[in-house]
C-alpha cells in the first residue's frame, strides 16, 4: 500500500503529532508499506527518506511556522507516487489540501483527531470570544469530518465526543502506538540522571510538555507548592523536572519564583525523543495536568518504563490512566493533587504495584498492534471508495489479497 501522511507540523518541531506520525509511519513500513510524510520546511531540518517538504511562512503560531500549501507539489507528488490513501493529521490547511485531492482523484482520506482545537484559540487574537458566541470550531470540524472517508479517534472518549458533535462518517479507535524501544530505558543513563537531579532530595518527579497555556502547567506548579509545604512538615523534599520548551517559559519561571520553588523545579528544556524515556524511568512519578489532550502519548511512554502517573482527570487522559490502578486521576484542585502525589510516595508497595500495572497498560499500545489496526482501516476505506466509484478489477490489488474472504 502507498500511504501519504499530511501534517501541518513535523520534526524538528517538538510535539505529540509529529511523534505520533513518526511512530505510525515506521511501524507501517515494517509491515511492508510505502509511507510518505508531507511536512512543512523548517530551519535546521534534517533531510530524511520518505519525507517530502513543502514551503512554510516565516510567521509562527503556537511555536510552529505556518505551512504554505499554495503549491502544486501535493497533487503532483500524490499522482507521481500513485498514492492509495491519504492520512491527514490536521483539519485546517493541509486538511483542505487532502479534501481537494480527494475531489480531484477519488483517493480516500482518513483524518486523525489529535487535538482539542478549542483549547488553542488563545493563540489567535479575538477568536476565543468569537468561538463562544458562534461555535465556529465545532461547525468547521463537523463539516470537515463529514467530508472525509473515516475519522480516527485516539480513545473511546474522543470517539464519543465526536459523535456528540454530529460526525456521521465512521469513527474508529486507534491510539498512538509506542515503539518497542520505549520500553527499554538505559540503566546507566537512568542512574546518572537520578544522581544529577535528585541531589539531597527524597523524591524525583518529571513531566514532558510544551510550555504552553493549554498544558495547564501553572496549576501543576500550584500543586507542587502545596506538596512542598506538606513534605516540609516531615523534613522531606523533592525535585521536579519539566522537559520541553514553549511560549510560556517566562511566565512559568515567574511562577516558580513566586511559589519559592527555585530549588525544587528545574526547566530542563528540550530533550531528544530517544532520551526522554531515561528521564521518565529516573523519576518516581510522572506528573500530568493538561486538560487539552486527546490521548497524551507521554503518559504511555512513562508507563512503558514503569513510572506511575498522577494526572488531572480529563478527556483522553482518563482513557489511559486507570484511577488507583496504574496511577491517580484527580480533580483540578491543588491540595487534592498534592495529597495524591504524597500518598503514593508514602506507600511503597502501592507504588510498586502501580508500576507493574503501568507497564501492562503500555503493552496494549505497542506500535505493531496499532499499525495492524491502521492497515485494516485503510483497506476498508479503499474498498468503500472503490465500490462507490464503481471500479471493477479482475484481480484484487496486491495489498488487498490477504484480506479477501
Amino acid at each position: 500500500m502507498r500511504i501519504a501522511m499530511f501534517t501541518n507540523n513535523y520534526k524538528p518541531y517538538t510535539g505529540g503529532v509529529p511523534i505520533s506520525i513518526e511512530h505510525l509511519a515506521e511501524a507501517l513500513r515494517k509491515r511492508g508499506h510505502e509511507v510518505y510524510v508531507f511536512a512543512p520546511s523548517y530551519e535546521g531540518q534534517e533531510e530524511e527518506p520518505f519525507v517530502i517538504r513543502y514551503p512554510s511562512f516565516p510567521v509562527k503560531i503556537a511555536g510552529a511556522p505556518v505551512p504554505n500549501v499554495l503549491t502544486t507539489l501535493f497533487l503532483k507528488k500524490v499522482r507521481e507516487l500513485r498514492i492509495d490513501i491519504i492520512h491527514v493529521h490536521h483539519p485546517a490547511i493541509v486538511g483542505n489540501v487532502a479534501l481537494f485531492i480527494r475531489q480531484k482523484t477519488g483517493i480516500p482520506v482518513v483524518f486523525t483527531y489529535h487535538t482539542r482545537y478549542e483549547e488553542y484559540l488563545h493563540y489567535i487574537m479575538g477568536l476565543q470570544a468569537v468561538e463562544k458566541r458562534v461555535g465556529l470550531i465545532d461547525w468547521y470540524l463537523k463539516e470537515f469530518c463529514n467530508r472525509c472517508d473515516m475519522i480516527v479517534a485516539p480513545t473511546g472518549g474522543i470517539r464519543d465526543y465526536l459523535y456528540k458533535k454530529e460526525v456521521q462518517v465512521p469513527v474508529g479507535i486507534m491510539p498512538t502506538g509506542i515503539p518497542r524501544d520505549s520500553f527499554l530505558a538505559d540503566d546507566t543513563a537512568v542512574r546518572e540522571l537520578r544522581q544529577k537531579y535528585l541531589g539531597t532530595a527524597d523524591f524525583l518527579f518529571c513531566t514532558v510538555s510544551r510550555l504552553a497555556k493549554e498544558k495547564n502547567l501553572l496549576f501543576q506548579l500550584e500543586g507542587l507548592g502545596r506538596l512542598k509545604k506538606m513534605l516540609s512538615i516531615v523534613g522531606k523534599d523533592f525535585r521536579h523536572l519539566i522537559i520541553g520548551d514553549g511560549p510560556q517559559r517566562k511566565e512559568l519561571e515567574e511562577k516558580i519564583r513566586a511559589l519559592n520553588l527555585q530549588e525544587n523545579v528545574i526547566l530542563v528544556g528540550n530533550v531528544a525523543n530517544s532520551e526522554i524515556k531515561n528521564y521518565q524511568a529516573a523519576a518516581d512519578l510522572f506528573l500530568f495536568t493538561s486538560k487539552s489532550e486527546t490521548q497524551g502519548i507521554v503518559l504511555l511512554e512513562a508507563m512503558a518504563v514503569g513510572t506511575p502517573v498522577v494526572a488531572v482527570n480529563a478527556t483522553g487522559v482518563c482513557d489511559i490512566v486507570e484511577d488507583g490502578k496504574n496511577g491517580y486521576l484527580t480533580p483540578e484542585d491543588a491540595k487534592n493533587y498534592a495529597e495524591h502525589v504524597l500518598y503514593l510516595m508514602e506507600k511503597k508497595n502501592l507504588h510498586q504495584a502501580m508500576s507493574c500495572e503501568a507497564r501492562q497498560t503500555a503493552e496494549r499500545y505497542a506500535e505493531e498492534a496499532v499499525a495492524e489496526q491502521a492497515e485494516l482501516y485503510y483497506v476498508n476505506c479503499i474498498r468503500r471508495a472503490t465500490a462507490e466509484a464503481h471500479v471493477e478489477t479482475k484481480q484484487p490489488l496486491p495489498f488487498l489479497k490477504r484480506y479477501m474472504v
